[in-house]
Protein backbone atom coordinates (compact mmCIF):
# COMPACT_ATOMS: atom_id res chain seq x y z
CA UNK A 1 0.00 0.00 0.00
CA UNK A 2 0.94 3.54 -1.05
CA UNK A 3 1.53 5.49 1.95
CA UNK A 4 0.13 8.62 1.50
CA UNK A 5 -0.38 11.71 3.53
CA UNK A 6 -3.66 10.81 4.06
CA UNK A 7 -2.90 7.04 5.27
CA UNK A 8 -0.43 8.80 7.77
CA UNK A 9 -3.15 10.79 8.87
CA UNK A 10 -5.19 8.45 9.37
CA UNK A 11 -2.77 6.48 11.87
CA UNK A 12 -1.60 9.76 14.06
CA UNK A 13 -5.80 9.75 14.33
CA UNK A 14 -5.63 5.75 15.38
CA UNK A 15 -2.83 6.68 17.95
CA UNK A 16 -4.12 9.07 19.39
CA UNK A 17 -8.22 7.90 20.11
CA UNK A 18 -7.91 4.92 19.95
CA UNK A 19 -4.29 4.14 21.65
CA UNK A 20 -3.78 6.55 24.10
CA UNK A 21 -7.81 7.97 23.64
CA UNK A 22 -6.85 11.57 24.29
CA UNK A 23 -9.82 13.27 26.71
CA UNK A 24 -11.02 16.56 26.53
CA UNK A 25 -8.62 18.61 28.97
CA UNK A 26 -5.80 15.81 29.37
CA UNK A 27 -2.38 17.14 28.89
CA UNK A 28 -0.54 14.88 26.39
CA UNK A 29 3.78 13.71 26.71
CA UNK A 30 4.67 12.65 23.29
CA UNK A 31 8.13 10.82 22.53
CA UNK A 32 9.34 10.93 19.48
CA UNK A 33 13.10 11.20 17.46
CA UNK A 34 13.75 14.67 16.41
CA UNK A 35 14.42 12.92 12.86
CA UNK A 36 10.17 12.87 12.64
CA UNK A 37 9.39 16.25 12.97
CA UNK A 38 6.76 16.27 10.28
CA UNK A 39 4.77 13.18 12.17
CA UNK A 40 5.23 14.79 15.58
CA UNK A 41 3.34 17.94 14.42
CA UNK A 42 0.73 16.09 12.91
CA UNK A 43 -0.27 13.82 16.26
CA UNK A 44 0.79 17.12 18.03
CA UNK A 45 -2.66 18.51 16.14
CA UNK A 46 -4.68 15.46 16.48
CA UNK A 47 -4.30 15.55 20.07
CA UNK A 48 -5.37 19.25 20.15
CA UNK A 49 -8.41 18.34 18.28
CA UNK A 50 -9.18 15.55 20.66
CA UNK A 51 -9.40 18.17 23.07
CA UNK A 52 -5.89 18.26 24.58
CA UNK A 53 -4.94 21.19 27.21
CA UNK A 54 -1.07 21.16 26.25
CA UNK A 55 1.02 18.52 23.98
CA UNK A 56 4.61 18.42 25.43
CA UNK A 57 6.77 16.76 23.12
CA UNK A 58 10.13 15.03 24.29
CA UNK A 59 12.25 14.53 21.71
CA UNK A 60 15.27 11.88 21.59
CA UNK A 61 18.51 11.04 18.98
CA UNK A 62 19.90 7.95 18.29
CA UNK A 63 23.34 9.16 17.40
CA UNK A 64 23.02 11.73 20.25
CA UNK A 65 22.36 9.10 22.50
CA UNK A 66 25.17 7.09 21.01
CA UNK A 67 27.63 10.01 21.39
CA UNK A 68 26.45 10.01 25.27
CA UNK A 69 27.33 7.05 25.87
CA UNK A 70 30.73 6.89 24.29
CA UNK A 71 32.31 10.11 25.88
CA UNK A 72 30.81 10.62 28.98
CA UNK A 73 31.24 9.33 32.30
CA UNK A 74 29.22 6.62 33.29
CA UNK A 75 28.80 8.26 37.08
CA UNK A 76 27.32 11.64 34.95
CA UNK A 77 25.26 9.91 32.79
CA UNK A 78 23.69 7.60 35.48
CA UNK A 79 22.80 10.74 37.96
CA UNK A 80 19.34 11.67 38.24
CA UNK A 81 19.30 15.68 38.26
CA UNK A 82 16.91 17.88 40.22
CA UNK A 83 15.47 19.29 36.93
CA UNK A 84 14.80 15.55 35.72
CA UNK A 85 13.65 14.82 39.13
CA UNK A 86 11.34 17.96 39.37
CA UNK A 87 9.98 16.88 35.51
CA UNK A 88 9.18 13.66 36.97
CA UNK A 89 7.70 14.69 40.06
CA UNK A 90 5.24 16.91 37.43
CA UNK A 91 4.39 13.96 35.99
CA UNK A 92 2.68 12.77 38.93
CA UNK A 93 0.37 15.55 39.40
CA UNK A 94 -0.97 16.08 35.75
CA UNK A 95 -0.98 12.36 34.85
CA UNK A 96 -0.39 13.25 30.92
CA UNK A 97 -1.70 10.73 28.47
CA UNK A 98 1.73 9.06 27.25
CA UNK A 99 2.77 8.34 23.05
CA UNK A 100 5.47 6.65 22.45
CA UNK A 101 6.76 6.58 18.70
CA UNK A 102 9.37 3.73 18.58
CA UNK A 103 11.92 4.41 15.53
CA UNK A 104 15.15 3.44 16.92
CA UNK A 105 18.01 1.89 14.77
CA UNK A 106 18.10 -1.82 16.34
CA UNK A 107 22.03 -1.49 16.65
CA UNK A 108 22.16 2.02 17.54
CA UNK A 109 24.51 1.21 20.59
CA UNK A 110 26.02 -1.94 19.03
CA UNK A 111 29.69 -1.79 20.34
CA UNK A 112 28.75 0.21 23.89
CA UNK A 113 30.28 -1.35 26.84
CA UNK A 114 26.85 -3.63 28.27
CA UNK A 115 28.34 -2.69 31.66
CA UNK A 116 28.26 0.89 31.08
CA UNK A 117 24.57 0.83 29.86
CA UNK A 118 22.90 -1.81 32.69
CA UNK A 119 25.06 0.58 35.35
CA UNK A 120 23.64 3.76 34.12
CA UNK A 121 20.04 1.97 33.67
CA UNK A 122 20.07 0.50 36.98
CA UNK A 123 21.50 3.89 38.67
CA UNK A 124 18.14 6.18 36.81
CA UNK A 125 15.45 3.34 37.36
CA UNK A 126 16.06 3.47 40.86
CA UNK A 127 15.79 6.97 41.52
CA UNK A 128 12.81 7.30 38.61
CA UNK A 129 11.05 4.65 39.98
CA UNK A 130 9.04 5.68 42.60
CA UNK A 131 7.52 8.29 40.02
CA UNK A 132 6.53 5.70 37.63
CA UNK A 133 4.69 3.75 39.84
CA UNK A 134 2.98 6.61 40.91
CA UNK A 135 1.15 6.94 37.84
CA UNK A 136 0.58 3.31 36.88
CA UNK A 137 -3.53 2.46 36.62
CA UNK A 138 -3.55 6.46 36.66
CA UNK A 139 -2.90 7.86 32.99
CA UNK A 140 -3.54 6.26 29.28
CA UNK A 141 -0.32 5.86 27.31
CA UNK A 142 0.28 3.90 23.54
CA UNK A 143 3.68 2.60 22.06
CA UNK A 144 3.05 2.95 18.35
CA UNK A 145 5.75 2.39 15.33
CA UNK A 146 7.63 4.82 12.15
CA UNK A 147 9.93 3.20 10.39
CA UNK A 148 13.57 4.47 10.39
CA UNK A 149 15.67 4.19 7.31
CA UNK A 150 18.29 2.16 9.73
CA UNK A 151 15.81 0.21 11.35
CA UNK A 152 14.37 -0.48 7.29
CA UNK A 153 17.43 -1.71 6.60
CA UNK A 154 18.23 -3.84 9.63
CA UNK A 155 14.97 -5.60 8.58
CA UNK A 156 15.74 -5.96 4.71
CA UNK A 157 19.42 -5.27 4.03
CA UNK A 158 18.84 -6.95 0.78
CA UNK A 159 17.16 -4.03 -0.23
CA UNK A 160 17.82 -0.39 -1.52
CA UNK A 161 17.10 1.91 1.37
CA UNK A 162 13.96 3.55 -0.43
CA UNK A 163 12.20 -0.22 -1.35
CA UNK A 164 13.20 -1.34 2.84
CA UNK A 165 11.11 1.44 4.45
CA UNK A 166 8.50 1.06 1.99
CA UNK A 167 8.10 -2.31 2.88
CA UNK A 168 8.55 -1.77 6.42
CA UNK A 169 5.56 0.82 6.22
CA UNK A 170 3.78 -1.69 4.67
CA UNK A 171 4.24 -4.23 7.42
CA UNK A 172 3.85 -1.68 10.32
CA UNK A 173 0.34 -0.67 8.33
CA UNK A 174 -1.21 -4.21 8.07
CA UNK A 175 -0.52 -5.11 11.73
CA UNK A 176 -2.20 -2.08 12.97
CA UNK A 177 -5.15 -2.77 10.68
CA UNK A 178 -4.87 -0.10 8.39
CA UNK A 179 -5.55 -1.62 4.95
CA UNK A 180 -7.56 1.01 2.54
CA UNK A 181 -10.47 -0.94 2.74
CA UNK A 182 -11.81 -0.76 6.26
CA UNK A 183 -12.44 1.29 9.19
CA UNK A 184 -9.01 1.24 11.18
CA UNK A 185 -10.85 2.51 14.51
CA UNK A 186 -14.14 -0.31 13.69
CA UNK A 187 -11.19 -2.81 13.05
CA UNK A 188 -9.37 -2.45 16.83
CA UNK A 189 -12.88 -2.69 18.27
CA UNK A 190 -14.13 -5.99 16.83
CA UNK A 191 -9.91 -7.38 17.07
CA UNK A 192 -9.90 -6.13 21.29
CA UNK A 193 -13.37 -7.56 21.67
CA UNK A 194 -11.80 -10.86 20.13
CA UNK A 195 -8.95 -10.92 22.33
CA UNK A 196 -11.36 -10.24 25.49
CA UNK A 197 -13.28 -13.33 24.35
CA UNK A 198 -9.77 -15.54 24.35
CA UNK A 199 -8.96 -13.55 27.76
CA UNK A 200 -12.25 -14.51 29.90
CA UNK A 201 -11.63 -18.25 28.65
CA UNK A 202 -8.79 -17.97 29.97
CA UNK A 203 -9.84 -17.14 32.93
CA UNK A 204 -12.66 -19.70 33.30
CA UNK A 205 -10.26 -22.27 33.51
CA UNK A 206 -8.91 -21.99 36.76
CA UNK A 207 -5.67 -22.71 35.47
CA UNK A 208 -2.96 -23.47 38.17
CA UNK A 209 0.35 -24.41 36.39
CA UNK A 210 1.07 -23.97 32.82
CA UNK A 211 3.36 -26.58 31.26
CA UNK A 212 5.09 -25.69 28.07
CA UNK A 213 7.00 -28.47 25.77
CA UNK A 214 8.88 -27.66 21.91
CA UNK A 215 11.66 -29.61 20.17
CA UNK A 216 13.50 -26.78 20.42
CA UNK A 217 14.73 -27.48 23.72
CA UNK A 218 11.93 -25.81 26.11
CA UNK A 219 10.32 -28.05 28.96
CA UNK A 220 9.03 -25.42 31.49
CA UNK A 221 6.30 -24.95 34.23
CA UNK A 222 5.85 -21.86 35.98
CA UNK A 223 2.60 -21.21 38.53
CA UNK A 224 0.14 -19.04 38.24
CA UNK A 225 -1.15 -16.34 40.65
CA UNK A 226 -5.19 -18.31 41.83
CA UNK A 227 -6.57 -14.78 41.97
CA UNK A 228 -4.74 -13.18 38.82
CA UNK A 229 -6.21 -12.53 36.20
CA UNK A 230 -6.02 -13.07 32.14
CA UNK A 231 -5.87 -9.78 30.24
CA UNK A 232 -5.16 -8.49 26.85
CA UNK A 233 -5.40 -5.49 24.36
CA UNK A 234 -6.83 -2.87 25.95
CA UNK A 235 -6.43 -1.50 29.72
CA UNK A 236 -8.50 1.25 31.39
CA UNK A 237 -7.41 4.51 33.25
CA UNK A 238 -8.48 3.46 36.45
CA UNK A 239 -9.46 7.41 37.38
CA UNK A 240 -11.09 8.06 34.66
CA UNK A 241 -12.39 5.08 32.50
CA UNK A 242 -11.16 5.68 29.51
CA UNK A 243 -10.55 2.51 27.80
CA UNK A 244 -6.79 2.81 25.78
CA UNK A 245 -4.56 0.31 23.90
CA UNK A 246 -1.10 0.39 24.80
CA UNK A 247 0.84 -1.18 22.23
CA UNK A 248 -0.32 -0.91 18.61
CA UNK A 249 -0.13 -3.57 17.54
CA UNK A 250 -0.83 -5.94 20.34
CA UNK A 251 -1.64 -9.24 19.70
CA UNK A 252 -1.54 -11.22 23.10
CA UNK A 253 -3.40 -12.18 26.08
CA UNK A 254 -1.59 -11.70 29.21
CA UNK A 255 -0.87 -12.23 33.03
CA UNK A 256 1.52 -12.33 35.95
CA UNK A 257 2.55 -15.42 37.18
CA UNK A 258 3.73 -16.40 40.57
CA UNK A 259 7.43 -14.86 41.26
CA UNK A 260 9.50 -17.49 42.29
CA UNK A 261 7.36 -20.54 41.42
CA UNK A 262 9.03 -22.27 37.61
CA UNK A 263 11.00 -24.74 36.87
CA UNK A 264 13.08 -25.58 33.58
CA UNK A 265 14.55 -24.03 30.43
CA UNK A 266 13.11 -21.61 28.01
CA UNK A 267 14.93 -21.73 23.87
CA UNK A 268 14.21 -17.90 23.17
CA UNK A 269 13.04 -18.30 19.10
CA UNK A 270 13.64 -14.55 18.60
CA UNK A 271 16.75 -12.17 18.62
CA UNK A 272 15.94 -9.61 21.76
CA UNK A 273 16.91 -6.20 21.05
CA UNK A 274 17.81 -4.44 24.70
CA UNK A 275 19.61 -0.89 25.44
CA UNK A 276 20.07 -1.14 21.58
CA UNK A 277 22.45 -4.14 21.46
CA UNK A 278 21.22 -7.20 20.42
CA UNK A 279 20.94 -10.74 22.03
CA UNK A 280 20.57 -14.07 19.91
CA UNK A 281 20.07 -17.64 19.69
CA UNK A 282 19.53 -17.58 23.73
CA UNK A 283 18.30 -20.23 26.46
CA UNK A 284 17.89 -19.05 30.26
CA UNK A 285 17.64 -22.38 32.94
CA UNK A 286 15.38 -21.81 35.57
CA UNK A 287 15.23 -23.25 39.30
CA UNK A 288 13.08 -22.55 41.94
CA UNK A 289 11.72 -19.53 40.06
CA UNK A 290 15.19 -17.78 39.11
CA UNK A 291 17.18 -18.06 36.04
CA UNK A 292 20.17 -19.96 37.24
CA UNK A 293 22.19 -19.86 33.65
CA UNK A 294 21.90 -18.39 30.28
CA UNK A 295 23.70 -19.16 27.50
CA UNK A 296 23.51 -16.84 24.10
CA UNK A 297 25.09 -17.23 20.93
CA UNK A 298 25.62 -13.56 20.95
CA UNK A 299 25.46 -10.67 23.43
CA UNK A 300 26.13 -13.27 26.33
CA UNK A 301 27.51 -10.51 28.22
CA UNK A 302 24.51 -8.20 27.62
CA UNK A 303 22.49 -10.99 28.58
CA UNK A 304 24.29 -12.03 32.20
CA UNK A 305 23.94 -8.26 33.12
CA UNK A 306 20.40 -7.92 32.40
CA UNK A 307 19.81 -10.70 35.01
CA UNK A 308 21.61 -9.01 37.52
CA UNK A 309 20.11 -5.68 37.00
CA UNK A 310 18.37 -6.19 40.57
CA UNK A 311 17.60 -8.95 42.58
CA UNK A 312 14.45 -10.25 41.40
CA UNK A 313 15.43 -9.55 37.06
CA UNK A 314 16.25 -13.33 36.82
CA UNK A 315 12.52 -13.86 37.74
CA UNK A 316 9.52 -13.96 35.05
CA UNK A 317 6.56 -11.01 35.22
CA UNK A 318 5.08 -11.83 32.43
CA UNK A 319 3.57 -15.02 30.34
CA UNK A 320 1.59 -14.10 27.18
CA UNK A 321 -0.10 -16.14 24.57
CA UNK A 322 -0.03 -15.35 21.18
CA UNK A 323 -0.87 -17.60 18.47
CA UNK A 324 1.58 -18.00 15.06
CA UNK A 325 -1.19 -16.56 12.90
CA UNK A 326 -0.65 -12.87 14.42
CA UNK A 327 -0.76 -10.63 11.37
CA UNK A 328 3.29 -9.72 13.29
CA UNK A 329 4.06 -13.35 12.42
CA UNK A 330 2.28 -13.76 8.97
CA UNK A 331 4.61 -10.62 7.53
CA UNK A 332 7.67 -13.38 7.76
CA UNK A 333 10.52 -11.49 8.80
CA UNK A 334 11.84 -10.04 12.19
CA UNK A 335 10.99 -6.36 12.94
CA UNK A 336 14.23 -6.06 15.86
CA UNK A 337 11.38 -4.34 18.09
CA UNK A 338 10.00 -5.85 20.97
CA UNK A 339 6.23 -3.68 19.99
CA UNK A 340 6.48 -6.26 16.60
CA UNK A 341 8.15 -9.62 17.93
CA UNK A 342 6.45 -10.02 21.22
CA UNK A 343 3.36 -9.76 19.13
CA UNK A 344 4.62 -12.67 16.42
CA UNK A 345 4.10 -15.32 19.08
CA UNK A 346 4.35 -16.93 22.64
CA UNK A 347 6.35 -14.68 25.16
CA UNK A 348 7.47 -14.17 28.65
CA UNK A 349 9.56 -11.40 30.63
CA UNK A 350 12.03 -10.97 33.34
CA UNK A 351 11.62 -8.65 35.10
CA UNK A 352 8.60 -6.54 36.90
CA UNK A 353 4.90 -7.87 36.60
CA UNK A 354 1.56 -6.59 36.63
CA UNK A 355 -0.25 -5.79 39.81
CA UNK A 356 -3.38 -4.77 37.61
CA UNK A 357 -3.96 -8.27 37.06
CA UNK A 358 -5.13 -8.35 40.78
CA UNK A 359 -8.14 -7.50 42.03
CA UNK A 360 -7.64 -4.12 43.29
CA UNK A 361 -4.74 -4.12 42.30
CA UNK A 362 -4.02 -0.60 41.04
CA UNK A 363 -4.56 0.23 44.85
CA UNK A 364 -1.43 -1.84 45.60
CA UNK A 365 1.73 -0.38 46.56
CA UNK A 366 5.01 -2.29 44.48
CA UNK A 367 5.67 -4.04 48.17
CA UNK A 368 2.16 -5.58 48.40
CA UNK A 369 1.47 -6.32 45.08
CA UNK A 370 4.72 -8.77 45.56
CA UNK A 371 3.47 -9.65 49.13
CA UNK A 372 0.89 -11.60 46.51
CA UNK A 373 2.87 -13.05 44.23
CA UNK A 374 3.34 -10.20 41.43
CA UNK A 375 7.70 -9.95 41.02
CA UNK A 376 8.90 -6.44 41.46
CA UNK A 377 12.13 -5.30 39.21
CA UNK A 378 13.74 -2.26 37.91
CA UNK A 379 13.18 -4.04 34.59
CA UNK A 380 10.74 -5.44 32.13
CA UNK A 381 12.50 -7.40 29.37
CA UNK A 382 10.29 -9.48 27.13
CA UNK A 383 11.63 -12.14 25.16
CA UNK A 384 9.94 -14.93 22.34
CA UNK A 385 9.78 -18.80 23.08
CA UNK A 386 6.53 -19.33 20.69
CA UNK A 387 7.71 -22.04 18.29
CA UNK A 388 6.00 -23.75 15.24
CA UNK A 389 5.63 -26.79 17.58
CA UNK A 390 4.91 -24.77 21.11
CA UNK A 391 1.88 -26.85 23.35
CA UNK A 392 1.13 -25.31 26.47
CA UNK A 393 -1.02 -27.24 28.78
CA UNK A 394 -3.35 -25.84 31.92
CA UNK A 395 -3.03 -27.46 34.89
CA UNK A 396 -5.86 -27.15 37.01
CA UNK A 397 -5.81 -27.37 41.18
CA UNK A 398 -7.53 -30.86 40.64
CA UNK A 399 -4.59 -32.03 38.23
CA UNK A 400 -6.86 -31.78 35.47
CA UNK A 401 -4.84 -30.67 31.94
CA UNK A 402 -6.54 -29.21 29.19
CA UNK A 403 -4.68 -28.30 26.09
CA UNK A 404 -4.33 -24.58 25.36
CA UNK A 405 -1.40 -24.34 22.53
CA UNK A 406 -0.61 -27.12 20.23
CA UNK A 407 1.85 -26.49 16.86
CA UNK A 408 1.74 -23.06 18.19
CA UNK A 409 -1.70 -21.47 18.73
CA UNK A 410 -4.94 -22.43 19.95
CA UNK A 411 -5.80 -25.63 20.77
Amino acid sequence: MKLTQEILQSYARLIVRSGANVRPGQAVSLHISVDLAPFARMLTEECYQAGAKKVNVEWSSDEITRLHFQYAEEETLAAVLPWEEAKAKQMVEDLPCRIYIASEDPDALAGISPEKLSNVGRSRAKVLRPYREAIDGRHQWVIAAYPSEKWAKKCFPELPAEEAVARLWDAVLTTVRIDGEQDPVEAWRKHTEFISAKADWLNAQGFRHLRYRSANGTDFTVELIPEARWEGAGAVNALNGAFYIPNMPTEEIFTSPLAGSCEGTLVSTKPLSWNGQLIENFSLRFEKGRAVSCKAEKGQELLEKMLTMDECANMLGEVAMVPKESPVNRCGFLFYETLFDENACCHVALGHGFKEVLPGGNDLTAAQAKERGVNDSIIHVDFMVGSEDLAIDGVKADGTVVPVFREGTWA
